[in-house]
């Protein structure tokens, strides 16, 4: 049962993938894109915590730790950016 439901939220969030690279790919803006794109990372950051619940590796958690903190950077750059520009 445990597995079934694994293998729906992974479909669940494959579906926001789609749906957050719509918004990057047709984004009025540059803050709509960036959004986009942070979703776009959050999603991948479950995918990789659900590959590690699945391959039973806990070192997977460590990479999706890191990938969000310089996701985090990442996004607070281009806010910077666009607001005041570097």
């Amino acid at each position: 049962m445990a597995e079934l439901l694994f293998w729906i939220a992974g479909g669940i969030a494959a579906l926001a993938a789609v749906l957050a690279f719509y918004r990057v790919v047709a984004g009025p803006s540059a803050a709509d894109r960036t959004v986009g794109l942070d979703g776009m990372t959050i999603i991948a950051i479950s995918f990789i915590a659900f590959l590690a619940v699945i391959a039973d590796r806990i070192i997977y958690i460590d990479v999706a730790l890191v990938y969000g903190l310089v996701s985090f950077l990442g996004v607070v750059a281009v806010a910077r950016y666009l607001e005041r520009g570097l």
